[in-house]
């Protein structure tokens, strides 16, 4: 198992911006997949986008408002987050997963991902 560390949660005003950032290790950095999930009160979770491979993946409900990007200096995963909607309020957590077991079509399994960071609550209200 693999730690995994996210910060940059918190409340924000609809249509602003937050990016949250996920902390691993330079091995899990440079060899496995890392994906965004989120997962609000009574729902189940639901994955946001994966970096995998130099490739990006997102869901359709934040594509064009949501980006992944890797620092490679400070190994360290961000999502930024745009246009925030009232619908976007949950905890968001990142998780890693062997590249080879992340495809397209299943990025968004969250049983594929081992090892998964504590989240950040992200709340969107005026």
């Amino acid at each position: 198992q693999w730690q995994l560390v996210e910060s940059g949660g918190g409340l924000v005003h609809p249509g602003g911006s937050l990016r949250l950032s996920c902390a691993v290790s330079k091995h899990v950095f440079d060899y496995y997949a890392i994906g965004w999930f989120r997962q609000a009160p009574g729902k189940e979770r639901e994955g946001v986008g994966c970096t995998v491979a130099s490739l990006e993946y997102y869901s359709n409900s934040v594509k064009d408002r949501f980006t992944i990007s890797k620092d490679n200096t400070k190994n360290t995963v961000h999502l930024q987050m745009t246009s925030l909607r009232p619908e976007d309020t949950a905890v968001y957590f990142c998780a890693a997963a062997e590249e080879s077991k992340v495809y397209f079509n299943n990025w968004s399994e969250a049983s594929r991902y081992k090892s998964w960071g504590q989240g950040t609550q992200v709340t969107v209200s005026s």
